[in-house]
């Protein structure tokens, strides 16, 4: 990987976006390294979480945006139980994943493709639908027999089902997706 120059594509109008939108301020962050030294996918990124922060800092919205780490993080919220400066570092990592997906930058396709999958789930039932989810990531991302020798397993203890359980309230969670759509076009 080419070195970084980060006085180069200083993008300040970044740096506030993600300010604004997660309510944190990365500015606060000194660069101990602890978000990083807890991180337990630290070895699979591209740049630990300290080096995101600090490529934020610097205003390199294309290099986080295309990268790898804000994809793979689990946001088991580890980095930010860790920060001593009490920055929610997985809440940044949250909305830098939702500008990326925003600006048609996702680096990692299997994952996007799980994400579509994952919360058309949650708008069409109101809930994770598993097998609809397995389903619909297998044909979309071409990995047809992906986990299929666990199927019967889970199946066999009743930890997934055919059909979808029909609950209260989906009419409410498919009205909060709309809300977000209609809010992101007022942004454009």
């Amino acid at each position: 990987m080419d070195p970084i120059n980060l006085t180069q594509n200083l993008n300040r109008g970044f740096i506030e976006q993600v300010k604004k939108e997660s309510g944190q301020n990365p500015v606060l962050c000194y660069q101990c390294g602890n978000c990083s030294a807890g991180c337990p996918y630290t070895e699979f990124f591209d740049f630990p979480v300290s080096q995101v922060m600090r490529l934020l800092q610097a205003g390199q919205k294309e290099t986080i945006l295309k990268s790898r780490a804000i994809w793979l993080c689990a946001t088991c919220e580890t980095c930010t139980t860790r920060c001593p400066c009490q920055i929610d570092v997985a809440h940044i990592m949250d909305v830098l994943r939702i500008i990326a997906r925003r600006e048609d930058l996702v680096s990692e396709k299997d994952i996007r493709t799980f994400y579509d999958s994952f919360l058309a789930s949650m708008k069409h039932h109101g809930r994770v639908f598993e097998m609809g989810i397995l389903m619909g990531y297998n044909l979309k991302s071409g990995h047809f027999l992906a986990d299929a020798d666990l199927g019967p397993k889970v199946l066999g203890k009743g930890k997934i089902h055919f059909f979808p359980t029909k609950i209260k309230g989906r009419d409410q969670v498919a009205r909060i997706f709309e809300k977000f759509v209609e809010k992101g076009k007022g942004r454009g």
